[in-house]
């Protein structure tokens, strides 16, 4: 028994470094390009502003750049449990290109983005390919010792090793037996350096103190305006909806109430009438309900809630619920209708045929994640719907991840401190 635990500890260690490895090496062949393509193209939109072209072009760079940084976020905290919250500060919905270039570039986390870029680049970079590097150059050292130390010309360096015949092809492989025993140890706590690093630039550097301050402040500014939004759409929905139906069902009651002795075949014709407009008032309040707290969100929770909403959806929807108990119920609400909100823009404007939906809690966040095969080039822009999601989790010090290129897919991925 205990051969076979030492055994499987041994199998997940191996997968662990191998994993890292990949990771690694995925983030350094994005990073790189990524990195550079937003900082050139950064300068020189930055550069063009005093002609009047960077006034147009800045704000949608920006946000690019704001959106690599961002799935980088989600990166660190998926693969290294590193949290990185973002500290963007919010523009107006109805700001001009003028206000929303020169908002974006007063903001620091802007320039911390900008700092960043660089840092990606060459550091980020060697952090990122050292743990394949570890992995994989060991594998030449072995295969120098297994003969193909004869198809290179002499003078071949392997490390510090000159490789000139079969002994010296046997130290290479001796020095590579030991890079894979440092691979061992070294592989995910430097693809833990690299998120590490990434948190030191694109961190806060405000006092902690006041950027939570300036965070509260904001959300609950949010909260307050989007309970008002609540509230009048509630009223209105009751006064032109619920309301003029169960008048009227109280006008043809007193018509009836007259014509019962006078025309009954009229007044038969009106109680089926006003029992179709009770009808239909009790479903707008049921409507009406569950757009202000779902009794099945209540009864059986975040996962069968979800599970429900896809049902009512016209494309196909895959649901995935991993979540080991109830949340609290703002947190789940909270979640519910952000979900429900990022669902709808995929059916109206993302022109997908299938949806994937997943549910579950990792160190102690309420983590979801809605991804579809649409067209893409989603972005959390003043006006738009994921903006009003991002403000929604907010208030919870949620945050609000969008990875969607041209073509799709687009991922959408949400968080939400939950105990």
């Amino acid at each position: 028994m205990t051969m076979d635990t030492k055994n499987g500890s041994g199998r997940t260690t191996g997968r662990g470094i191998g994993l890292a490895a990949v990771r690694g090496l995925a983030l350094a062949l994005v990073s790189l390009p990524g990195a550079v393509l937003c900082f050139c193209l950064s300068l020189v939109s930055i550069a063009l502003i005093p002609i009047g072209v960077g006034i147009v072009t800045t704000p949608y760079v920006l946000t690019g750049v704001r959106a690599f940084a961002d799935a980088r976020r989600v990166l660190a905290a998926e693969w290294g449990g590193v949290r990185i919250p973002p500290a963007y500060r919010p523009l107006p919905q109805d700001a001009n290109p003028w206000a929303r270039t020169f908002g974006m570039l007063r903001d620091p986390a802007t320039w911390r983005d900008l700092w960043w870029l660089p840092v990606d680049m060459t550091a980020g970079f060697v952090t990122a390919l050292l743990p394949a590097v570890l992995l994989l150059y060991p594998l030449e050292g072995f295969a120098l010792a297994l003969g193909l130390w004869r198809v290179f010309p002499d003078g071949y360096w392997y490390g510090f090793v000159p490789v000139t015949g079969q002994a010296s092809a046997f130290g290479a492989a001796a020095l590579g037996l030991v890079l894979l025993f440092l691979a061992h140890f070294l592989t995910p706590r430097l693809l833990g350096a690299h998120f590490r690093l990434t948190r030191a630039v694109l961190g806060s550097n405000q006092g902690e103190l006041a950027e939570r301050v300036r965070v509260l402040t904001e959300t609950r500014r949010d909260a307050v305006d989007t309970s008002a939004a609540e509230l009048r759409r509630i009223e209105r929905d009751l006064h032109d909806g619920a309301q003029a139906r169960l008048v009227a069902v109280g006008m043809d009651l007193g018509t009836i109430e007259a014509l019962l002795d006078k025309d009954p075949a009229r007044a038969k014709e009106l109680i089926a009438q006003a029992r179709k407009s009770s009808v239909e008032a009790l479903t707008e309040l049921r409507e009406l309900v569950r757009g202000i707290h779902p009794p099945v969100l209540a009864e059986r929770g975040l996962g069968d809630a979800v599970r429900a909403l896809a049902l009512r959806l016209p494309v196909a929807t895959e649901v995935s619920v991993d979540l080991p108990g109830r949340a609290e119920a703002p947190v789940e609400s909270a979640a519910y209708f952000a979900v429900s909100e990022v669902l709808t823009n995929a059916v109206k404007h993302a022109g997908a045929d299938r949806i994937w939906v997943d549910l579950h809690r990792a160190a102690g966040m309420l983590r979801a994640t809605v991804t579809d095969n649409g067209k893409g080039g989603a972005v959390i822009g003043a006006g738009s719907g994921l903006a009003g999601v991002e403000r929604r989790l907010g208030t919870f010090d949620g945050v609000l991840a969008v990875s969607s290129p041209v073509g799709g897919p687009t991922m959408v991925t949400m968080e939400i401190p939950c105990a």
